[in-house]
């Protein structure tokens, strides 16, 4: 989702969460597991780090969540205890590219100033010929910057189409206006979110069970027919017998 000189809403694409009565664990160890089987599984692009949410207003105490960032897809999962009961979240939500004002004038600042000082330094080293040639090499030089940020991953700078997105400034504009969407990118992005999912919910599946727990199935809630949340109902965990 991309945006034009507008704020930068988060939208979340998916909740759910367990809560499981009678249970208690580290919250850090639950984050050391899942992140550990990610590392193992080297899935490309993916930034893991510690974020901390209040859990009110500013002076309110906070809760340490544990962040999962691929490109500008985030999955931020918390482990905590809730009265004698203890629950596992994890939000899987998108974070659009959105332009801002300043941004757009920054740039456009910045390829005046390059014309300019260009055009003089060109024009004392080379005369009434450099006053000429620059703006056409300067041309040249936009459009093949504008060439490679359309094919870069295909040209195997995977490196530069990374450091691009998170670069101040251009990195919007790049992913705005720029970076091509493939078939490629979709799948990449699918198998990012399943993954994910998939490992979170195991080792959710894998503590509990430890301490004869079995997860039956968890609450879930999706944006459905234009709705921020739908809430299905299903079973709270039970004891094993």
């Amino acid at each position: 989702m991309f945006g034009i000189f507008g704020p930068k809403k988060v939208e979340v694409m998916e909740h759910w969460y367990a809560l499981v009565p009678g249970f208690t664990l580290s919250a850090k160890e639950f984050y050391e597991a899942v992140e550990q089987e990610l590392k193992e599984r080297k899935m490309p692009g993916l930034d893991i780090a510690s974020v901390d949410f209040t859990e009110g207003g500013v002076m309110s105490a906070k809760r340490e969540y544990l962040r999962m960032t691929r490109e500008r897809l985030v999955f931020d999962i918390c482990a905590a205890p809730f009265g004698t009961a203890y629950f596992f979240s994890c939000r899987f939500a998108q974070i659009p590219a959105v332009v801002k004002l300043w941004e757009f004038l920054a740039l456009v600042t910045g390829l005046c100033a390059i014309g300019f000082w260009g055009l003089v330094i060109f024009g004392k080293v080379f005369g009434l010929l450099g006053i000429i040639l620059f703006p056409v090499l300067l041309v040249v030089l936009i459009i093949t910057a504008i060439y490679v940020m359309r094919n870069a991953v295909a040209m195997g700078l995977k490196d530069l189409d990374a450091t691009l997105i998170k670069t101040p400034i251009i990195g919007a504009i790049y992913e705005a206006w720029f970076r091509k969407e493939t078939y490629y990118r979709e799948d990449t992005r699918i198998m990012y979110c399943d993954t994910v999912n998939a490992v979170v919910k195991a080792k959710a599946e894998e503590v509990t069970g430890a301490k004869g727990i079995k997860l039956i199935r968890f609450n879930e809630y999706s944006p459905i027919l234009g709705e921020l949340y739908k809430p299905t109902l299903v079973p709270l965990p039970r004891q094993k017998e």
